[in-house]
């Protein structure tokens, strides 16, 4: 390959593809590419697609004429979960030159002899039985924070979901090599890692190519905690009936992971559940955060649920609105269901309107909203640490405490990936929260 050649990366989706795409880029980088940002001009731009929400699918096409409008002779290639869902759906846009599937992505650089535009998209794309090898990722572009991926596919066969199809069986990194990633994160100066994956408490499954757990996600997260010069883990999301006790009460003393879950609940109906297969009642998520709440009352607890799920009757979402709206939570992340090819869930019956399925999101964005806001004002008066980021934002700075609460002050290049201990003290009409410094924990760097 030519030096001094220039690449371009798009990421859309979960923090697993943003790790992933960072691991790309890095193969790039070793081949004597530089890296640019999307809008620039670039020789190759990557696109690493997400095909969990109908709204990913719709927006490939935008990204791939702004990378032709960035440079209308580039070489554009697509890879990612929608690349192996729907690869020649995919090569036929206009522009795209590659699409690689889930076992060819992380060779993206070995298909690339020449950067000379095609006639039309070449497709390598995998049958997903072959996706049973596993590749390390780590991010490291936000100075402050990596997302260091520990485990990929999934062995769960919920009916609305097309992630088995695009990245295989649950495999996980050995438990050395992660702990080898988390110091080289570390030694980088971030301050935050967080722990990503399709289903990271099933980690410890394949670490060794074999079906059987060799380590739990418990022994994962008391390993990572003893790791030098990380000063934060927070755990992404993770399953309900594969949060056990003894990791929420280990957080609760741990010397790095922060009182933060986002647990995926998707329905507060048990009669949509059993649809959905989902491998817990609602009693289960009930527990679950009684247990956080227990032994850490200042935890956040983020939640996923789905709106629109064919077979939702108004009662059965209002039974959901109201199991959430009593429930001890922080905020909503709010899916609305969109009809996926290739699941069960697209051929029942029930299905919802799309203008209902639209009216029930807003609602619960509300109730978000709400949870997010009494939240935030049961921290007022408390002491807690904040990790600033890099971004100037109207002025502003922001950072997240240890339990996600997001608090803004008047720009300083000085508190840039620095920890504070500040309280909190009042929140401002959009939400966000001030506070008094008390002292500098990290000085900066």
């Amino acid at each position: 390959m030519n030096a001094r050649k220039k690449v371009a990366f798009y990421t859309l989706g979960c923090k697993l593809n943003f790790s992933e795409t960072s691991t790309i880029a890095r193969s790039f980088t070793d081949e004597g590419f530089d890296r640019v940002d999307f809008k620039e001009m670039a020789d190759i731009y990557v696109i690493n697609t997400c095909s969990v929400t109908e709204n990913a699918d719709k927006r490939f096409k935008s990204i791939v004429k702004q990378a032709q409008k960035a440079n209308p002779e580039a070489f554009v290639a697509a890879v990612g979960c929608y690349a192996q869902l729907k690869p020649q759906e995919l090569a036929d846009v206009n522009g795209v030159d590659l699409v690689l599937g889930a076992t060819e992505k992380f060779k993206i650089t070995d298909y690339i002899n020449d950067l000379s535009k095609n006639d039309f998209g070449e497709v390598h794309s995998c049958e997903i039985e072959d996706a049973d090898f596993y590749v390390g990722s780590y991010s490291i572009g936000d100075r402050t924070r990596a997302f260091l991926k520990v485990q990929d596919g999934c062995d769960y066969k919920c009916t609305y979901c097309t992630i088995p199809l695009a990245r295989g069986i649950s495999r996980s990194d050995t438990l050395d090599n992660v702990l080898k990633n988390a110091a080289e994160i570390s030694a980088k100066d971030i301050k935050e890692i967080v722990l990503t994956g399709v289903n990271i408490g099933d980690y410890g499954k394949g670490e060794f190519g074999n079906k059987k757990h060799e380590h739990t996600f418990f022994e994962l997260v008391q390993a990572l905690d003893e790791v030098e010069g990380i000063e934060r883990l927070r755990i992404s999301s993770i399953e309900p009936n594969l949060l056990k006790n003894e990791t929420i009460d280990f957080v609760a003393q741990s010397r790095t992971f922060v009182p933060h879950f986002h647990i995926p609940l998707q329905s507060g109906s048990n009669d949509l559940l059993k649809l959905m297969r989902r491998r817990y009642m609602r009693e289960l998520y009930v527990d679950r955060v009684a247990r956080i709440k227990s032994v850490m009352p200042h935890a956040c607890i983020g939640v996923d649920v789905i709106v629109g799920f064919p077979g939702e009757t108004e009662e059965r979402f209002l039974e959901t609105y109201n199991f959430l709206s009593e429930l001890d939570i922080s905020y909503l992340h709010v899916f609305t269901y969109s009809e996926r090819e290739n699941t069960l869930a697209a051929e029942m019956d029930g299905v919802v309107p799309k203008n209902v399925r639209a009216k029930r999101s807003k609602m619960l964005r509300g109730l978000s909203a709400k949870k997010r806001r009494a939240f935030y004002e049961s921290q007022i008066g408390t002491k807690r640490t904040v990790l600033f980021e890099g971004e100037n934002k109207e002025g502003y700075i922001h950072g997240f405490t240890e339990n996600y609460v997001k608090v803004k002050a008047p720009w300083n290049p000085e508190l840039v990936n620095t920890l504070h201990d500040v309280e909190l003290t009042k929140i401002d009409d959009d939400g966000l929260v001030r506070f008094d410094f008390v002292t500098s924990l990290v000085s900066h760097n």
